[in-house]
């Protein structure tokens, strides 16, 4: 059989899409089989959010891939693949414009190869100390910083981005990122004693963008700014697509390295969403003298797209300060800042990175916060101790049976409770989105009864069984819809992420959106980008947001897709209250099992940007 009629068969029984099949045919098609078939399984892995392709992934190993097996005539751990792949005329080392790229023992699609290199030398050779007076600065964080006995992490972090053009925050919920870049960036004006300093807040979603904005206002507020000051500071964010000026109907952006953005600081909240693709278009729109510091959790979830750009950047944070940069940080906040590793290896981007460690939202009496660190520790034991110990914010209960799962519906009715009050009220937009947000159901699964379909489907059957909502046979639009966009809609101002409710307020049916400056806008529903209902929502698009009580729902069987960082992420959305409903053989497996996104981007930092030829 051939290699075609192999790779359309496996596009029958689903282990590649016909993209995948398509794709390894046109480029390499008339190749050597080998080649054919490792192009198919790059891309299927792309498809998946992987950057890359390692060599290893084409040995036989207990996880290969079936296709290894059915697809060649020889046996895989008998291929030669780098000389194999070298010799077809679709891969190259990089010297040449092929489709395929292999580098060291790592083969990528061109484009994402580009990418890599592009954020790989941005963090690395781009990334220039500061120059700056350090006694001056020593005061200005003296002044904002208050003296504490322990070591101030939020202060060395405000250290760290001072000194440096480009910077990472990292750190979960509650440990004062965004009060360390209020502080920070009151730092910079008072420094800046006047001069231009033009600064831009950005976030991945419109929900995100609109948390940094009322996060962000409300710890300047307390700050001793003059007026003149504060107005220097923005007081809204923009979604990245906006700020880049995303063009409807298109690729292309408004703003790019032949048009870079107009600013001298961005601040980019919520890091962990950005893919790949989107930080190198980001790092190419920055201007040459633009500063830029990312904040973001680097435990969380990774971006749906390609890439874990901020896991991979955060991995050598392990390895500490440089002595060199632990003694000037130690100057700058006058506490004893530790110094890593004696190595050169990464030296440029560990000095750039600060990890915040305490938590100031939840203490020793929240079960959402011990429950958090649980399992971000991967500690099966330590996660079901929590639940032991009479916790008032969390609860688990179990979805085994059909009485199960009409009472998880009947109290997701009532989470929804003072939404569905307002709503029957008639109160006005902002107050009935505000609701909106008291409570959510977060799911790891799209399809089927403990996905987003089913559940929203069943949830719309109980409201409507109850008179809570008024469906019609003829449209799927009624009065309360939530609705979240799935398309970006930059004519519109509607991205990707941004929730919208649906109301009648004498204009006709209207979707209403909080918009990040504060404003509430209407659109007509035949005006709406691609949407979905969402009374229950993915774990995914949940990032960038939070409610005061998260609902998590698991399927009753294991699942790839349920991993630690799913349920850590789904947890760290609650704000006061968590209702978790799993079975304990489903919540340990998904503790033990890491998401895996293969890239060559830490291997980058680790082996240095000069000796890989960028």
């Amino acid at each position: 059989m051939t290699i075609q009629k192999r790779l359309l068969e496996a596009v029958e029984q689903k282990q590649l899409r016909p993209l995948d099949a398509q794709f390894a045919l046109a480029v390499a098609g008339n190749d050597d089989p080998a080649v054919t078939l490792a192009a198919a399984l790059l891309s299927r892995d792309a498809g998946e959010g992987h950057v890359c392709l390692p060599l290893s992934r084409l040995t036989i190993t207990e996880d290969a891939h079936p296709l290894l097996l059915t697809c060649l005539n020889e046996a895989p751990e008998h291929i030669d693949w780098t000389q194999r792949l070298l010799t077809s005329a679709a891969v190259s080392r990089g010297e040449q414009p092929t489709p395929l790229i292999l580098h060291d023992d790592r083969l990528y699609l061109n484009r994402m190869w580009r990418n890599e290199r592009t954020v790989a030398r941005f963090f690395s050779e781009v990334n220039q100390a500061i120059e700056l007076d350090e006694q001056q600065l020593t005061q200005t964080l003296d002044a904002l910083f208050p003296p504490t006995d322990e070591i101030n992490w939020q202060k060395v972090a405000a250290a760290v981005a001072l000194t440096r053009r480009i910077s990472v925050i990292s750190g979960g919920p509650g440990t004062g990122k965004t009060t360390t870049v209020a502080k920070l960036l009151a730092a910079l004006i008072q420094m800046a004693d006047g001069e231009r300093c033009r600064i831009r807040l950005a976030a991945p979603t419109g929900k995100a963008a609109a948390r940094l904005t009322e996060s962000l206002g409300k710890a300047l507020r307390q700050l001793p700014l003059t007026d003149e000051q504060k107005k220097r500071i923005p007081d809204d964010a923009s979604t990245l697509h906006r700020l880049l000026g995303a063009q409807p109907g298109s690729q292309r952006l408004r703003h790019h390295a032949g048009n870079p953005l107009h600013l001298d600081v961005l601040v980019v909240d919520e890091a962990s969403m950005i893919d790949l693709p989107m930080m190198s278009r980001l790092i190419d729109a920055l201007p040459t003298h633009g500063r830029v510091i990312f904040l973001g959790d680097r435990d969380q979830l990774a971006s749906v797209e390609a890439g874990a750009v901020l896991g991979d950047i955060c991995a050598c944070v392990k390895d500490g300060f440089t002595p060199a940069r632990a003694q000037q940080l130690s100057r700058l906040t006058g506490s004893r800042v530790p110094a890593g590793a004696e190595t050169e290896a990464a030296a440029s981007l560990r000095d750039s990175l600060c990890l915040l460690q305490k938590s100031y939202r939840f203490g020793s009496d929240s079960g959402i916060g011990q429950l958090a660190t649980a399992i971000n520790c991967g500690d099966k034991s330590a996660v079901k101790a929590v639940f032991q110990q009479g916790f008032g914010d969390i609860e688990k209960r179990t979805l085994l049976s059909s009485e199960d799962y009409a009472a998880m519906l009947d109290e997701a009715m009532a989470g929804y409770g003072r939404y569905l009050d307002l709503l029957r009220a008639g109160a006005e937009p902002d107050s009935i989105i505000q609701a909106f947000n008291d409570y959510q159901l977060l799911c790891a699964l799209r399809e089927g009864p403990f996905g987003v379909k089913g559940l929203n489907e069943r949830i719309e059957h109980v409201m409507r069984e109850k008179r809570k909502i008024a469906t019609n046979a003829h449209s799927r639009w009624y009065e309360g819809r939530p609705v979240m966009i799935a398309r970006n809609d930059s004519a519109l101002g509607l991205f990707n992420g941004d929730i919208g409710i649906a109301l009648e307020r004498g204009q006709g049916l209207r979707v209403w959106f909080a918009m990040p400056d504060g404003s509430i806008k209407s659109v007509q529903p035949s005006r709406l980008p691609e949407h979905e209902t969402t009374w229950a929502m993915t774990v995914h698009k949940s990032q960038g947001s939070e409610f005061d009580h998260a609902a998590l729902i698991l399927p009753t069987q294991r699942t790839p897709v349920v991993t630690r960082e799913l349920v850590y992420t789904a947890v760290t959305r609650a704000r006061r209250r968590l209702s978790l409903y799993t079975d304990e053989r489903v919540l340990s497996g998904a503790i033990a099992t890491r998401t895996e996104r293969r890239s060559g981007l830490s291997a980058l930092f680790n082996e240095g940007i000069a000796q890989q030829d960028l």
